[in-house]
């Protein structure tokens, strides 16, 4: 007969056995925070992660590759700066789509959900702001420096849609929303705020629906930001130095990258930076020329930083696009969208650093070992962040999976 004291001995044993990486692997991982780098348009997989060098020019294009701080990987020279910092952040050569539509392919990699007919599916963030909450007075989800299409909240409600800096490049960035209009005091505003509440009560109770509630909600959460110190200070880029702000780089991506690290250090669980540009139909080395430099300055400068904080221990980072771009350059020098096969970066929340996952075959053109779905994506960023990703929902009468048959990616853990 097993008693207590038995049971309790093979307890000790076994938590000695375990290590602090496999405990919090087993319980979710240690991600706090999340940050995703979206390279809008379906980033080139042969002129950043995954160069072609032994291939003829119409496929590997017209970029040379360079060697990595890890011996044997290779990245196109548009990346000199994530290449010398591969031991921070990994590379998964072999992620694939089921979708070539830009709009369709940004919900389902933002989601990790296939877009359907019936509703729309929430995406990651939405589902963060739901799961985990606000904290230290700040909005959960915040995009910058827009609310793309992929950016939605679908049938969970307004009221978990990101918040919108604007963008943080643009001299004298100021966030919209973060002050009272005109000479208009706190005092003053929570009167119109309690009289508002008032008059819409009866509204509320005939007419209720997920509009309404998320109104209410947002008129709550407005008059937070507007009345939160924390909050202003939190969205400020003139605190950081010229120093930092110019390593990061003076442009959308670099200062986005910036304020997305601000921002989680300050209380939002997940932001995500939208850096467009890389649906290059026609001339694709010029459009590269343009697009990768500033991510890949950006992108390192922001996980040197974390780590230079501390905080990327408990912050996930992500790079990722819709899908990748075709093997063989078009009649136009350009590359279209290509779903077989393209390539992804992560970093931070326990990832071991160095790591090339997967590849892809001779041409580029389809995984040729280690596949990753767009649904293991979303699994893994849901345990990382200690989410439940079986968890379901409701909607028109019927449960929806946040994931559906997704594996957590085992060689992030």
């Amino acid at each position: 007969m097993t008693s207590r004291r038995n049971i309790l001995g093979l307890g000790s044993s076994l938590f000695g056995c375990l290590n602090l990486p496999r405990l919090l692997a087993a319980t979710g991982g240690p991600a706090q925070n999340c940050i995703i780098f979206f390279l809008e348009g379906g980033p080139c997989q042969h002129d950043s992660f995954d160069p072609k060098p032994d291939q003829p020019s119409e496929i590997r294009g017209g970029f040379k590759t360079i060697p990595t701080a890890i011996p044997g990987v290779h990245f196109s020279e548009l990346l000199p700066n994530c290449a010398r910092i591969l031991p921070k952040f990994s590379v998964v050569r072999s992620v694939y789509s089921r979708e070539a539509i830009h709009e369709k392919a940004k919900q389902y990699i933002f989601s990790g959900a296939r877009p359907n007919n019936a509703f729309k599916h929430p995406v990651f963030g939405s589902v963060v702001a739901k799961e985990l909450g606000p904290r230290n007075g700040l909005p959960p989800f915040v995009c910058i420096p827009r609310k793309d299409i992929c950016a939605d909240s679908g049938f969970l409600g307004p009221a978990y849609d990101p918040f919108i800096t604007g963008d943080p490049a643009r001299k004298e960035f100021k966030v919209q929303d973060l002050s009272l209009p005109g000479n208009l005091t706190l005092e003053e505003s929570a009167a119109r705020s309690r009289l508002l509440a008032s008059m819409d009560q009866e509204i509320r109770q005939t007419e209720k629906s997920k509009t309404i509630e998320g109104m209410d909600y947002f008129y709550q959460k407005a008059f937070d930001l507007v009345s939160s110190t924390a909050a202003r200070k939190a969205f400020n880029l003139d605190e950081e130095s010229d120093k930092l702000r110019d390593a990061y780089g003076r442009n959308g991506a670099g200062q986005g990258a910036l304020l997305a690290r601000r921002l989680i250090e300050s209380g939002v669980r997940l932001a995500a930076v939208f850096q467009g540009g890389y649906d290059a139909h026609s001339n694709n080395d010029e459009s590269s020329k343009k697009t990768f430099p500033l991510f890949d300055q950006a992108f390192a400068a922001l996980i040197t930083d974390l780590e230079e904080r501390g905080l990327l221990k408990s912050t996930l980072v992500l790079a990722i696009g819709e899908f990748g771009r075709t093997p063989h350059i078009n009649h136009s020098s350009g590359r279209d969208h290509w779903p077989g096969v393209f390539s992804i970066a992560a970093a931070g929340a326990g990832i071991p650093g160095g790591q090339v996952i997967g590849s892809s075959d001779a041409q580029g053109g389809a995984p040729k070992d280690r596949p990753i779905s767009i649904e293991d994506l979303g699994a893994t960023l849901y345990k990382k962040l200690g989410i439940d990703y079986h968890k379901e929902y409701r909607t028109t009468g019927r449960p929806v999976k946040i994931n559906s048959d997704g594996s957590p990616i085992r060689e992030f853990f």
